[in-house]
């Protein structure tokens, strides 16, 4: 009895993680690129703050708060690189057009 308990409750939680998953995927459109794209990038950023987040209570357990501080300006920098390039590259035309005539 406990495997067909365990296998219909396995079941009822793949039915509810496929439905939660294909409401966003149906909101979106049928851009196929577009809706894999945004999901990758969503899921990188999530990871990306949790890494930043261990690694930062790392930081303040053993209180290097001077280590902790740079460590945060690092990140921000390398999330700012990362996940907007577009911002990148037109601040870098900004400086250029202020640097060359």
């Amino acid at each position: 009895m406990s495997r067909r308990l365990r296998a219909a409750s396995l079941l009822a939680g793949a039915l509810v993680a496929l439905l939660l998953g294909s409401a966003d995927a149906l909101a979106a459109g049928n851009d196929i690129g577009r809706n894999i794209h945004s999901t990758l990038r969503d899921a990188a950023a999530q990871i990306f703050g949790g890494v930043i987040a261990c690694v930062g209570l790392l930081f303040l357990i053993n209180r290097k708060f001077t280590d902790l501080a740079l460590y945060f300006v690092a990140a921000i920098l390398v999330g700012w690189l990362v996940f907007s390039p577009d911002q990148i590259a037109d601040a870098a035309r900004a400086i250029g057009r202020q640097i060359l005539p």
